[in-house]
């Protein structure tokens, strides 16, 4: 199998998207035998065989798929093992409800928080793609967006609120260990983490000790990728 991730400068794979299926990789314990190959922002042309232009995007063999979670779908009827990333029906319904949550509500906070943080790691030849799409995207400068980001900070705390209660009563969204629920958020987290130096999380707050348990995931797989400080 190959697995088409993002990257900045220095190989960082900070994509949330990218992240869910790195995180579900390693669930089924294949993510050590899978090879990589990294995108960046000005190296579409490398994607031309999926169809589109997007990372992720996973080859296994003949098969071609793109998205997130078209992906995990995709791991979960060609190599399932104990645990599952779907443990049943009702969970993956569920699990499409927490990864869609996350894709509209959660991302566009993140963003708002570490967008221009993210131009000063990506690859030098990228950075004014990134900044004219990014600008373009929410009518106003990078910097403008980040401006406010202590309050956007707080909003993110009240929206992440659902996530928070679940956490109070399970170490994991999945109950007692991690599934595709817990990837969605925990792709978010990574995005923040790997780019940028502001923290999105408060220190006593169930998600900061949840976001902890996910980096010692798999070895500290997480952990291992270096954050910017």
């Amino acid at each position: 199998m190959k697995f088409y991730d993002l990257s900045g400068a220095d190989n960082k794979r900070f994509s949330p998207f990218g992240w869910r299926v790195r995180m579900s990789l390693a669930h089924l314990d294949i993510e050590e035998h899978t090879e990589v190959e990294l995108v960046k922002f000005s190296q579409k042309d490398k994607l031309k065989f999926s169809g589109q232009e997007l990372v992720p995007v996973i080859q296994d063999k003949s098969t071609i798929i793109s998205d997130s979670w078209r992906i995990a779908e995709y791991l979960e009827r060609n190599y399932t093992n104990q645990p599952t990333l779907f443990s049943s029906p009702t969970d993956k319904a569920n699990e499409k409800f927490v990864s869609s949550w996350v894709d509209s509500q959660i991302h566009p906070l993140v963003a708002k928080c570490v967008v221009r943080d993210i131009l000063d790691v990506i690859d030098p030849n990228d950075r004014e793609y990134f900044r004219r799409s990014r600008e373009a995207r929410f009518g106003m400068s990078l910097e403008e967006i980040v401006t406010n980001r202590g309050e956007t900070r707080s909003l993110l705390k009240r929206t992440l609120f659902p996530v928070r209660k679940v956490l109070e009563l399970n170490p994991f969204l999945g109950g007692t260990s991690a599934s595709f629920a817990d990837y969605s958020v925990f792709g978010a987290m990574m995005w923040a983490r790997i780019t940028s130096s502001f923290d999105i999380l408060e220190e006593h707050d169930p998600i900061t000790d949840w976001r902890e348990r996910m980096l010692d995931l798999y070895d500290g797989l997480a952990r291992k990728e270096t954050a910017r400080g």
